[in-house]
C-alpha cells in the first residue's frame, strides 16, 4: 500500500497458548491424536456446569429485558451487587460506579491498554500472562516492561526490584499483577501484594489486578483481594465469570475501579475508558443478569469449595508424580488451575529429541525445527507433542527467562489426567537422557 497502516507493536501480539495449536492440527490431519494441556477452558475439558446454574440461565431466556441492551456501565442492579460484595470483604467501599463491564476480560484489558497514553508503561510479571504482555508491549511499541517472580519462593512478586524499576523509570505509570498468577498458579501473600501498593502510592502510580482466579485458592494459602490492601493508591481490579461459574463462553468480565477521585489524571483516564464504551452502547446482558442470582444463590458456595478441593487434589497428584525428578522443578501451585515445570538451567540443548513413531509427524517436526532457531523449552514442548500429543504451552511464551512449560489442572478424567502427567515425566526423561 502506499503508506504503512501496520501500527507499531503489531509484532508484539503473540499469544503462544493458541498458536500452538496450529502446528498440532496440522500434526493431527496425519493421526495424531491430540491432549490439550494448553488452554484454561474447564468445559473443554469435561467440566459439567450444575443443573441449578444452567436452570437459572434457562430461567432468564424468558425475561425480554435479557435480550436486549444495558446501561453502558452493565446492568446497574448487577453492578450494586458486586460493589456490596466488595465491600463486605473489608478495605475499600466502592459504588456501583465503580463498576464497569466488558465483553470478557479479554475486552478489558484491551481497552484499559489501549487507551493508555502511549508513553506510559505498565510494568507486570514475568512470567507473563500473554493477554497483558503483549497489549503492553503493542500499546508501548516497545518490549514489555517486567519484574520477576521467584521460581523458588512460590513465585512471589520481587518487591525490590518493582519499587527500584519504578522510582527510576518515570515511564513506568501503572502495576500490574495476577493473582492468583496465570501460568505460575501463585498466590500473592498479603504483606508482599500490600507492598506493592505501598509502593505505587509513594511513587503516584496505580496497580492493575487481575483477579480472575480470585475465587480458587487453596489452603495453605490467603484469599486477598486488591479491595483490601490497596489502602490509598489508585487501583483497578479485574474479574469476571469465565473460570469461577465457569462460563467462558459468556464473555463477562468486569473491572472494580478504586480511589479513582484521588487523581485527576486517573479519573480522567477511567472517564476515557467510559466514553470508549458508550460507543458499543453495552455488554452483553443475559450473563450479567446471571451474575447475582448465581453468585448470591447459597448453592454456589459449596459449588466453589467442590472446585477448590479439586483442584488442591489435582495439584497434589502431579506434585507426586513429578516427585525426585533430576532437571526440572515443579512448583506446586496455591491457586487457580494451572502448574509450572521449569527445567535446571543447562539441562535442555538443541540436539535433544524425542522418539515418533509417526514418520510423517516425525518429518513434519523436524522440518519446523529446522527452518529457525527455537527456545529450548519450545523445541521439547514440539517433540512431546509430536511424540505423544500432548500440548503444552513453554514458558518463554509466556514472557518467561525461564526454560519450562505449563500444564492445567482440568481434566476432568481422572485415568486420562494421570496417564498425561505420568506420560509427561517419562518423557522429560527420555528427552534430556537423549
Amino acid at each position: 500500500m502506499r503508506r504503512d497502516i501496520v501500527p507499531v507493536g503489531a509484532d508484539s501480539l503473540n499469544y503462544e497458548i493458541r498458536e500452538i495449536v496450529g502446528v498440532a492440527n496440522e500434526l493431527k490431519k496425519m493421526g495424531l491424536t491430540l491432549y490439550h494441556e494448553n488452554i484454561g477452558d474447564p468445559i473443554a475439558k469435561g467440566e459439567k456446569v450444575p443443573a441449578w446454574i444452567k436452570q437459572i440461565v434457562k430461567d432468564l431466556i424468558d425475561n425480554d429485558l435479557s435480550w436486549g441492551y444495558c446501561d453502558t456501565q452493565g446492568v446497574l442492579a448487577t453492578r450494586q451487587f458486586l460493589a456490596d460484595k466488595t465491600n463486605s470483604e473489608g478495605g475499600i467501599q466502592i459504588t456501583a460506579n465503580d463498576i464497569y463491564f466488558f465483553n470478557g476480560l479479554g475486552d478489558a484489558i484491551a481497552k484499559n491498554f489501549g487507551f493508555l497514553k502511549r508513553e506510559a508503561r505498565v510494568i507486570g510479571p514475568t512470567p507473563a500472562y500473554s493477554s497483558h504482555s503483549s497489549a503492553e508491549a503493542a500499546h508501548s511499541g516497545y518490549e514489555h516492561l517486567t519484574y520477576s517472580l521467584d521460581p523458588h519462593n512460590d513465585w512471589q512478586p520481587n518487591v525490590d526490584e518493582i519499587y527500584n524499576k519504578a522510582k527510576y523509570n518515570d515511564s513506568i505509570a501503572g502495576i500490574l499483577v495476577l493473582n492468583p498468577g496465570n501460568p505460575t498458579g501463585a498466590v500473592v501473600r498479603k504483606d508482599i501484594l500490600k507492598r506493592i501498593c505501598e509502593i505505587a502510592e509513594e511513587l503516584d502510580l496505580y496497580v492493575v489486578c487481575d483477579e480472575i482466579y480470585s475465587e480458587i485458592v487453596y489452603d495453605p494459602a490467603e484469599r486477598v483481594k486488591l479491595a483490601t490492601v490497596i489502602g490509598n493508591a489508585c487501583g483497578i481490579s479485574l474479574n469476571g465469570i469465565s473460570k469461577q461459574v465457569p462460563w467462558p463462553g459468556s464473555r463477562c468480565g468486569w473491572i472494580e475501579v478504586y480511589n479513582k477521585k484521588k487523581d485527576k489524571i486517573f479519573q480522567k483516564y477511567i472517564d476515557t475508558i467510559l466514553k470508549a464504551k458508550r460507543l458499543e452502547v453495552c455488554s452483553t446482558t443475559l450473563p450479567q443478569m446471571a451474575v447475582p442470582l448465581i453468585l448470591g444463590d447459597p448453592r454456589y458456595k459449596e459449588h466453589t469449595q467442590h472446585r477448590i478441593d479439586k483442584f488442591r487434589h489435582r495439584a497434589d497428584e502431579i506434585e507426586q508424580i513429578f516427585a525426585g525428578m533430576d532437571g526440572v522443578h515443579l512448583i506446586k501451585p496455591h491457586g487457580a488451575f494451572y502448574v509450572s515445570v521449569i527445567f535446571d538451567d543447562g539441562v535442555l540443548n538443541d540436539h535433544q529429541t524425542l522418539p515418533i513413531e509417526n514418520e510423517q509427524v516425525r518429518a513434519f517436526i523436524e522440518d519446523t525445527l529446522s527452518k529457525k532457531k527455537f527456545a529450548l523449552d519450545k523445541r521439547f514442548v514440539y517433540y512431546l507433542l509430536a511424540a505423544t500429543g500432548i500440548i503444552a504451552v513453554p514458558m518463554t511464551g509466556f514472557y518467561s527467562k525461564h526454560n519450562g512449560f505449563r500444564l492445567t489442572l482440568l481434566e476432568e478424567d481422572d485415568t486420562k489426567r494421570v496417564w498425561i502427567f505420568k506420560t509427561i515425566r517419562e518423557n522429560i526423561e527420555k528427552y534430556i537422557k537423549s
